[in-house]
């Protein structure tokens, strides 16, 4: 519709009304024919397009005073005009020209170059009264500092203490630097937990060539920087394993032995008996032969009975404290060999798990890919994979601060965990990309996982430190029979992930 016909319909609207064609009523009329065809007029605006101009103070007069149309904001601003007292206008100017003068100087002193010489310039303009033009570029400038102003070169100093760009100095004073060095990072601290870490945990001892390591670290901190120290850790913690378990199979041959020696013991107790037994036979025998009055063979079998008797109750004796020390010995080695056994569990749950999510990490990812990939070869198991990655994720770190990323990155594992069946298989691929292995479905089903997976996270709150942060996920999802092999899958399911990137974001592909 043209304005032409707004005029049109206007005139036709005042004649069917009757109303008198007062310039008034002529302007609210035209407004509301353009208004319902939808046809913006700056000037039906009212007073809206002037009210930026003015102070918030006298704005808020404005509303006070139920000020709408421009006849009576005229009124309201003569009105003003006419109350206002000029010597009170020019204190005003004065004082607020005095408190200008007073921040500039006060900024001048802070540690910013720019600032500071933006500051001068301010104090020196104002001492000379400049002009509206002076002023105007002035302020300009200062919305020119503030826009381009970055202070993300103080996150340098986060490897010496906790870093708050609200407050300098607390975070000058918060750093910890090494004494003697202007820069560089204080080893000390690292150096003595990873002497710690060198020492056996099952061995008695360390080896030479360990010893020698851990003395020169102690001596020389900053030399666990270099790439000769790199080499000779990873000899040394190949050493500590290999004593750690050459001590495991010392230990097992002790076991061994001992049980060797128990078991001859009980053989020999058990043969011993046997000829105890028949000895004991023999001396019946002779005992019955005293009843034929041969005292001699009486002495005789006295003295070989108490012989049999004196080696049996010795050899028992002898077992028994055999016995309770190799059962001490027993009990030892069981403790210690489950303390190792408690060891190796932390220690492989450990290599196999993110440290910050808890989900599996991408080592242990590959190794399900793996198992995954043999059943799908030897007994044609279907399964999918999903790669997932959180969008704009960088601005989050960028805007609230990588305490607020690892936040972030917590709630979405633990949606990943709800979401997930026991059967499935979800870890952190990498970074913000995440990786879901759905064992015994197909694309379609997949999608179903995916797509709950996303509308759970667009209908998360994702809180940090009482603000909401918006995220959202990106997902790409293939199946292994669409693939020539278990490679081409993963990058079908990365090249399914860009498209959903390249297609606005928060969606699964394929869709």
């Amino acid at each position: 519709m043209t304005i032409n016909q707004i005029v049109r319909n206007t005139v036709e609207r005042l004649k069917a009304e009757g109303k008198v064609w007062t310039p008034d009523v002529y302007a609210e009329t035209f407004c509301a024919e353009a208004k319902k065809a939808g046809f913006a007029v700056e000037d039906c605006s009212g007073i809206d397009r002037y009210m930026t101009l003015i102070d918030k103070k006298t704005a808020e007069e404005i509303k006070q005073y139920r000020v709408k149309t421009t006849a009576e904001l005229i009124r309201f601003l003569i009105s003003k005009l006419s109350r206002m007292n000029p010597n009170e206008a020019s204190q005003l100017v004065e004082l607020l020209s005095a408190l200008a003068k007073k921040m500039a100087q006060s900024i001048d002193v802070l540690h910013n170059p720019d600032a500071s010489a933006l500051a001068k310039k301010t104090i020196a303009i104002l001492e000379t009264q400049g002009g509206s033009t002076q002023l105007d570029l002035l302020k300009q400038a200062w919305s020119n500092f503030l826009s381009l102003y970055d202070d993300t070169f103080l996150m340098k100093l986060s490897h010496f203490g906790s870093v708050d760009t609200a407050n300098l100095r607390k975070t000058i004073e918060g750093l910890t630097l090494h004494e003697g060095k202007a820069s560089g990072i204080d080893h000390t601290k690292m150096v003595r937990l990873l002497v710690s870490s060198l020492v056996p945990s099952i061995a008695p001892s360390m080896d030479d060539a360990t010893i020698a390591l851990s003395q020169k670290l102690r001596e020389n901190p900053d030399y666990v920087a270099s790439q000769e120290c790199e080499k000779e850790l990873k000899t040394a913690i190949a050493m500590r394993i290999a004593l750690d378990k050459q001590s495991v199979e010392d230990m097992v041959g002790i076991l061994d032995n001992l049980l060797e020696k128990l078991s001859t013991q009980l053989i020999d107790l058990i043969e011993r008996s046997e000829n105890s037994t028949t000895e004991i036979r023999e001396v019946k025998r002779d005992l019955e032969a005293l009843e034929n009055n041969k005292p001699s063979d009486f002495k005789t079998a006295h003295k070989r009975l108490y012989t049999i008797a004196s080696a049996l109750e010795e050899k028992v004796e002898v077992l028994t404290k055999d016995l309770k020390v190799h059962n001490e010995k027993v009990t030892e080695m069981g403790q210690k060999i489950a303390s190792l056994e408690e060891e190796l569990a932390h220690a492989t749950q450990a290599s196999r798990e993110d440290f910050l999510t808890k989900l599996y990490n991408k080592r242990a990812i590959e190794e399900y890919l793996s198992i995954k990939e043999a059943e799908f070869e030897r007994h044609g198991r279907v399964f999918s994979i999903a790669m997932l990655d959180l969008d704009f994720f960088k601005s989050v770190n960028d805007t609230y601060g990588h305490e607020a990323g690892d936040a972030v990155l917590i709630a979405f594992a633990k949606i990943l965990k709800e979401e997930a069946r026991t059967s499935d298989i979800v870890g952190r691929y990498g970074g913000e990309e995440f990786m879901a292995i759905l064992g015994d479905t197909d694309i379609e089903g997949g999608k179903v996982f995916c797509e709950k997976v996303r509308l759970h996270v667009e209908q998360a709150h994702f809180m940090y430190q009482g603000q909401r942060i918006k995220v959202s996920v990106s997902i790409g999802i293939a199946q292994r029979s669409d693939y020539p092999s278990l490679k081409a899958l993963i990058n079908g399911s990365d090249e399914r992930l860009y498209d959903a990137k390249r297609k606005g974001r928060n969606r699964v592909e394929p869709a």
